[in-house]
């Protein structure tokens, strides 16, 4: 069987500093136009995916490996998956999937003998958190002892915060709405709270139907400047200003700023590289 990334918890807290290592590597040209020479990696990703189409794709070329793009609906058909994950193995290398349905995601990695990863489904977004991680470990040396706070409720952002501070053993805590609690971490209710003594702030895009229970959950500047010296704030795009964060908090240089993204074509890069290894 192949190693595939669905969960955080596939790797280890030592892999995870393996994919760091060779995302460093490849940061530094090492492995351009090299590894994925003659291979090709089925991607199944939406028309509105921007940033993970953009960097799996242009990652993938840039190891001069190949890419063949399918909507995730290509997936939905009476046809089983282990059927079509099947065949799929005969002529490709590894599968990038981005779909909702995160027991069809574990179905193709239960059958498949190529490397699957998770693009994002409702309940995890595991590459952007490992590359999220990535990047604040540029920020802050020692980053697993830093008090991570994360505004929003129990969804696939929420998840992967806390599967990845149970992996790595960073303090994560949440403020939340009641009802929108995730399970095993301390939960605040009021965000003047909740913000004291933090150093990196995580939120999420609202949900329509839960924006009226969000009222007063908005990060503003005013609760940056409550946080721990020299603290950050990492919202998960898409953000919406006027709703999980404000104008002017965006504005400041508490905002971790569009750069903070760009290593995730690296650490793409890097998690493709160390599947096809394994």
């Amino acid at each position: 069987m192949s190693k595939n990334l669905i969960y955080i918890k596939d790797f280890s807290k030592e892999e995870v500093y393996e994919i760091f290592s060779l995302a460093d590597e490849i940061v530094a040209d090492v492995h351009r136009n090299k590894v994925l020479q003659g291979k090709t990696i089925v991607l199944f990703l939406p028309e509105t995916s921007i940033r993970t189409r953009v960097t799996f794709e242009k990652g993938i070329h840039m190891l001069g490996g190949n890419t063949i793009l399918f909507p995730p609906t290509a997936l939905d058909k009476k046809e089983k998956i282990e059927d079509v994950i099947g065949y799929l193995a005969n002529w490709v290398d590894a599968v990038v999937v981005r779909h909702s349905d995160l027991t069809l995601v574990e179905r193709m990695a239960k059958y498949s003998n190529i490397p699957i990863i998770n693009a994002m489904t409702s309940q995890n977004h595991p590459c952007e958190i490992l590359t999220d991680m990535y990047s604040i470990s540029k920020l802050f040396q020692n980053f697993t002892k830093k008090k991570f706070l994360f505004v929003g409720g129990k969804g696939n952002i929420g998840n992967s915060w806390k599967a990845a501070s149970e992996l790595m053993g960073f303090e994560l805590e949440q403020c939340c709405p009641e009802g929108y609690e995730l399970e095993t971490i301390k939960s605040y209710h009021d965000l003047e709270e909740a913000v004291v003594g933090k150093d990196i702030i995580c939120t999420d895009s609202i949900p329509s139907k839960a924006k009226e229970d969000f009222k007063g959950y908005q990060i503003t500047l005013q609760h940056m400047k409550k946080a721990n010296a020299g603290a950050i704030l990492n919202p998960c795009p898409p953000f919406y200003r006027g709703e999980e964060v404000s104008e002017d908090v965006i504005n400041s240089d508490y905002f971790v700023g569009y750069e903070f993204k760009k290593y995730l074509l690296e650490v793409q890069q890097a998690i493709i590289c160390y599947l096809l290894k394994k």
